[in-house]
């Protein structure tokens, strides 16, 4: 992975915030590091005497954050958060909101807690491709391990609260000069330093030595040649529309990669296996619809079926979503993510694209693996991670 720090653009930066944008936007320009609002960055200062911590505020990207995009809030109440036994979303997020000294501020990212407990200045996270692609296999605990010795490992947490005080127990007693980065099975990884350059490098540095794995242990030949569909685009609009209840806009994807991977045997069990990083499944939810043996009718039925009945399995006090697909492979032929706007379709798309190959070369290591369904469904529906796409 290309380190891009440049360090007469660097100089320039008057202050730790300009720095911190600065670094937040290189990471933000690698699409294998993170996607569409995904990651996110913070630094530490002290102002009137009192510790701030500035991260990055939700609903932002990294690509293009500026200062006005991070959110200010007093250190000392957020670490006092993570000592507490449970928080529920809406508490959390409100004691975020009162420890801020900026209300007009963005609201905080969801791991601000996380952020403050890792006692450096710089903070680093990202959903790297190529670690989550290791991470999201079956002997991903194995060689996550041995990769990565000197990482804090912490199998799959949901983010939030959960995540925060699991690793406030996991690090109360350690010793941080010990530990070069935290790595978060099936979400992402931290690099942190007092330094701007060190943290961003030692993220850079993390995922070359993972891509370096992969391209040694799950190397996939992608084939050019199929035998090809048919699909009626104008009746595809049409149907998915009605049952969406709105016009929708699509994205075609028939590259070399859409197609191989639509060219999959069984697909709909190939396809089917869930999301790369738990933040992708508000805007794919966690399979598509897959077009193989029937029409799109009768395909549609099922898939909206099956949906509720997943819902009806882990839902407690929630209403349902839209029981419709967010994108569709066809068997042979194509990806095609749907969207109110070509914006929002090319937004699913893009992650679609991601996850194809990370799932191709998952099962290089003996298999790709998601989280669970109950997890999956903790995602879809925490109010929290819906909030980013109402913003």
């Amino acid at each position: 992975m290309d380190n891009l720090y440049n360090i007469e653009k660097a100089k320039k930066c008057q202050n730790d915030l300009d720095l911190r944008v600065y670094t937040s936007n290189l990471l933000g320009q690698n699409s294998e590091l993170v996607l569409h609002g995904g990651g996110n960055t913070s630094v530490k200062t002290v102002v009137d005497g009192e510790e701030i911590l500035l991260v990055k505020g939700s609903g932002w990207d990294l690509v293009s954050i500026k200062a006005e995009g991070f959110a200010p809030v007093k250190l000392k109440p957020l670490l006092e958060m993570a000592k507490l036994p449970d928080l529920n979303d809406v508490e959390m997020v409100h004691q975020q909101k009162m420890a801020m000294t900026d209300k007009e501020a963005p609201t905080p990212s969801v791991e601000a807690i996380l952020h403050a407990l890792i006692p450096y200045k710089f903070v680093d996270h990202t959903h790297a491709d190529a670690i989550v692609t290791i991470s999201n296999s079956e002997t991903g605990i194995e060689n996550i391990a041995k990769l990565f010795p000197t990482f804090l490992i912490i199998e799959y947490v949901m983010p939030g609260f959960l995540l925060a005080h699991e690793i406030y127990k996991r690090t109360k007693d350690l010793d941080w000069s010990l530990i070069d980065g935290i790595i978060l099975h099936n979400h992402g990884v931290f690099t942190f330093d007092d330094d701007a350059k060190n943290s961003y490098e030692k993220m850079i540095n993390a995922v070359t030595l993972a891509e370096r794995f992969l391209d040694e242990n799950a190397v996939i030949k992608i084939e050019h040649k199929y035998l090809h569909s048919e699909c009626n685009i104008a009746k595809i609009i049409k149907v998915i529309s009605e049952a969406k209840g709105y016009d929708v806009s699509i994205n075609i994807n028939q590259t070399p990669l859409a197609a191989f991977y639509a060219s999959q045997e069984n697909l709909k069990a190939f396809a089917s296996r869930g999301v790369l990083t738990p933040e992708h499944i508000i805007r794919t939810k966690r399979v598509p619809l897959i077009m193989e043996d029937t029409n799109l009718e009768d395909a549609l039925a099922d898939y909206m079926k099956a949906y509720r009945k997943y819902f009806e399995e882990f839902a407690v006090n929630k209403v349902a979503l839209n029981a419709t697909p967010n994108y569709m492979i066809i068997k042979n032929l194509a990806v095609i993510s749907f969207g109110k706007t070509r914006e929002e379709a090319a937004i699913v798309n893009d992650i679609v694209q991601h996850t194809m190959l990370a799932v191709l070369r998952a099962d290089k290591l003996g298999g790709y693996k998601s989280i669970s369904l109950k997890e999956s469904f903790d995602m879809e529906y925490w109010e929290l991670e819906q909030a980013k796409l109402k913003k």
